[in-house]
């Protein structure tokens, strides 16, 4: 049985779905790899390290659709091949589910299409699956290392003959995966940093890192609902709502770099910076949006692109941060759809090991039946 690797079908996108490393463990497993020829060279990966690992090169997308039954993809495949694909064949990758509008096309066909943003995050046997979170990490890094390149003065206290450098300032709104690792590498850097997040359990994360919490008064009602949440966020209160615009908006008008993080699976995220926060903030200071390519947490961002305000201020609109660490983010995700895929096999229970050219696709597992969207012609993905 073949797994395909399809080259990502965008500019801003330097990831792909299989690394070699990836393809050696599928390999192991009893499968056949074939790679699109190039697909890898944005992540630094050429083809004859493909080869070299055991996979075979095709030398078009559609050879690579034509040849397998699993296809695996960063983002959702281009609509042409998507209309290639046929009965029984399978496709793994970051799905943009509740915005996708090739569900349809994909359950005619018989395609079984499974998003890996779905997954469970509470399930402790789906961690080392977790695409979210292992690219969330890695963009929080680099959304600090970003700010830095853009802010005109340093982050650490510098004490020197000529006067003392004041360190800066950093606040992180919203702190999932994202947050918490932008967090601990501003502090690494020498940074002051607040932050704040929906969840109240965030706090002791927060403070743990070094970071100062920004409190937001919450009804106990909200904290038992924060608290249920699943780890993804949830939709507080008006009162709540204008008592954290209050915070917010205090911390920022003193803040040197803002990072903001909030997203929310299936809809626009949530505009947490207005114009009159932004209108108060200091000339030369920084916010970088990593929501961007969902609509953005700050008035007037544009993704992709950095805007500056009539006051000096810059937005940073971050859509595709994981992007630019390709080879690390390429490893991380290949190795979350190696683990998904293993679920896939059937196991040959007498012998107590795997068998490698037999799939086990199984609606009623707590995996499986989350992540896939499309099954026997049928869209299965629950409107939002």
């Amino acid at each position: 049985m073949k797994i395909g690797v399809i080259s990502a079908d965008s500019a801003r996108e330097s990831r792909v779905a299989m690394t070699p490393d990836a393809v050696k463990k599928l390999r192991k497993l009893g499968f056949e790899v074939v790679i699109q020829s190039g697909a890898g060279l944005g992540a630094f990966y050429n083809d004859d390290s493909y080869e070299a690992a055991g996979g075979e090169i095709a030398a078009s997308s559609t050879d690579v659709i034509t040849q397998s039954q699993i296809i695996t993809t960063v983002d959702d495949l281009p609509a042409e091949l998507a209309e290639q694909m046929t009965s029984g064949q399978i496709v793994i990758g970051m799905l943009d589910p509740y915005r996708n509008t090739q569900l349809d096309t994909y359950a005619a066909k018989g395609v079984t299409a499974f998003a890996m943003e779905l997954l469970p995050r509470t399930l402790s046997r789906a961690q080392n699956m977790d695409v979210l979170s292992s690219q969330a990490n890695l963009a929080g890094y680099k959304a600090v290392l970003l700010a830095a390149n853009e802010y005109s003065r340093p982050f650490p206290m510098f004490m020197t003959s000529a006067g003392t450098v004041k360190p800066a300032k950093v606040v992180i709104l919203g702190v999932g995966v994202a947050g918490l690792q932008a967090i601990a590498t501003a502090k690494r850097l020498g940074a002051v940093v607040e932050a704040s997040d929906l969840r109240p359990t965030a706090k002791e994360q927060v403070e743990s890192l070094g970071g100062k919490w920004l409190d937001v008064p919450m009804s106990e009602e909200e904290a038992q609902k924060a608290k249920s949440t699943g780890g993804y966020a949830w939709t507080p209160s008006e009162q709540y709502m204008k008592d954290q615009a209050i915070v917010v908006d205090k911390a920022l008008s003193g803040a040197d770099i803002v990072i903001t993080t909030a997203q929310i699976p299936g809809r626009n995220a949530p505009r947490l910076v207005h114009k009159a926060t932004l209108d108060k903030m200091k000339a030369g200071s920084v916010l970088i949006d990593m929501a961007a390519g969902t609509g953005g947490n700050v008035e007037g961002n544009v993704a992709d692109e950095t805007i500056t305000t009539d006051n000096g201020v810059r937005i940073v609109g971050a859509a595709n941060i994981p992007s630019m660490l390709a080879a690390q983010s390429s490893d991380l995700y290949a190795n979350n759809l190696v683990n998904f895929i293993t679920t896939l096999i059937a196991t040959d229970e007498s012998a107590d090991k795997t068998a490698p050219n037999t799939l086990a696709l199984d609606m009623e597992d707590e995996i499986q039946g989350a992540l896939a969207v499309t099954h026997e012609g049928q869209v299965r993905l629950a409107k939002r």
